[in-house]
C-alpha cells in the first residue's frame, strides 16, 4: 500500500487541522486544469479531493478500509478565481468492521459548496 497514494500527491493535498479521532482537514490548490467547459472546477475533481481527505481519516480510525457508499451535494461552484478550497471530513459512526463519515469543501472564504456522506468497510484479506 502506497501513503500518500499517488492521485493524492498529483492533486498537491497538504494536510491541516487534525483532530483526533474526529476530523482531518486537506487543503488542495484549485488548478486551471481541473475546469469544466463553464469554468468551474469540474464536480468530479471535487469529489475526488473529498474522497482524498476520507481515506486518511478513515486510516486513522480503522485498519486499511475501501469505499463502499459516497453520496455527494454541490451546494455551490468552486471557482477558478480561487487560490484552494478545504476539504474537511468528520467521523459520524465507527464499528470494528466500518466506518462512516461525512465531507464538506469549503472556499478560501469558508463558503460551504459541497457535501458528502460516506461508508468504508475494512479490508479482509484473502487466504491463498
Amino acid at each position: 500500500m502506497e501513503l500518500p497514494p499517488k492521485i493524492f500527491k498529483a492533486m498537491q493535498g497538504q494536510f491541516l487541522e487534525p483532530v483526533e479521532d474526529q476530523s482531518l482537514t486537506v487543503r488542495f490548490p484549485v488548478k486551471e486544469s481541473y475546469s469544466n467547459p463553464f469554468g468551474f472546477m469540474q464536480g468530479d475533481m471535487i469529489v475526488a479531493a473529498m474522497d482524498n481527505a476520507l481515506g486518511p481519516l478513515s486510516l486513522l480510525l480503522l485498519p486499511p478500509s475501501i469505499t463502499t457508499y459516497v453520496n455527494t451535494r454541490f451546494i455551490g461552484s468552486v471557482e477558478m478565481t480561487y487560490e484552494f478550497i478545504h476539504a474537511t471530513d468528520f467521523m459520524v459512526k465507527i464499528t470494528p468492521m466500518q466506518v462512516d463519515l461525512q465531507a464538506e469543501v469549503k472556499s478560501p472564504g469558508g463558503k460551504l459548496l459541497a457535501t458528502c456522506t460516506s461508508s468504508s468497510a475494512v479490508m479482509r484479506r484473502l487466504k491463498g
